[in-house]
């Protein structure tokens, strides 16, 4: 069960940790300056959803996935996290805590981005849930890749293929690639193409994928913390 004083301890503590880590916090800006940058390039025009949509995946998968790997992998370095396992808090609490930090972050660095090359699209319940899902699913990712990351260093490894995989996967559709080739096909079905298409179209099978994508991110993330528990 949730212990709501636990949870506000590691919070703070994981706040107070962040704004002192300058990785850490670069990393909402990279949104954010983006936004920007094509904001101004845009001449006022609007943006096409499919751009909306890179945003969202750079935010969650620069601040969402990466904050939260690099804060396990801290504690995996100073050998911290099996303490705080097998402290009086739960592994919900550490969990929660933590993702809290990270929720909060990610909704600030994505409502400023958004809010710069348009927010409208997102205002409406079908597209908070997706919202919602998609921070889940980024969130488990990176959870699963903390716990077995050994170091902040080794979390670089990672971080870029999420990014390129997850993130930007909007990308590969100006890259005029054959709409009917194997590598098209598969990314179409990855979480944020998905959410596209869900925006687009009337149908609700996209926000079907996409909660499997989050049931198997939170099945990656539990074998990973059962390897985390047995390993000597």
């Amino acid at each position: 069960m949730m212990n709501i004083q636990r949870i506000s301890a590691i919070f703070e503590k994981d706040i107070k940790d962040f704004m002192k880590n300058m990785m850490l916090l670069m990393m909402p800006l990279i949104p954010i300056i983006l936004a920007l940058l094509y904001k101004q390039m845009s001449n006022g025009e609007e943006f096409p959803i499919s751009f909306l949509y890179l945003i969202v995946g750079i935010a969650y998968s620069s601040v969402t996935s990466t904050c939260m790997m690099t804060m396990m992998a801290e504690e995996n370095e100073k050998k911290t996290l099996r303490g705080l396992i097998q402290s009086p808090a739960s592994m919900i609490d550490i969990l929660v805590g933590k993702s809290l930090v990270v929720g909060l972050i990610t909704f600030i660095s994505l409502t400023v981005s958004l809010y710069f090359v348009g927010i409208d699209p997102f205002l409406n319940g079908k597209a908070i849930l997706t919202l919602i899902l998609l921070f889940v699913f980024f969130l488990f990712l990176g959870i699963g890749i903390g716990l077995f990351s050994k170091s902040i260093s080794a979390t670089s490894a990672y971080t870029m293929p999420v990014m390129l995989l997850f993130g930007f996967t909007p990308i590969l559709g100006s890259l005029q690639l054959d709409e009917d080739g194997i590598v098209m096909k598969i990314t179409d079905t990855f979480p944020i193409m998905q959410a596209i298409e869900l925006h687009e179209k009337s149908s609700w099978m996209p926000l079907a994928i996409i909660a499997g994508w989050v049931f198997a991110a939170a099945l990656f993330m539990y074998i990973c913390f059962k390897k985390t528990m047995t390993d000597d």
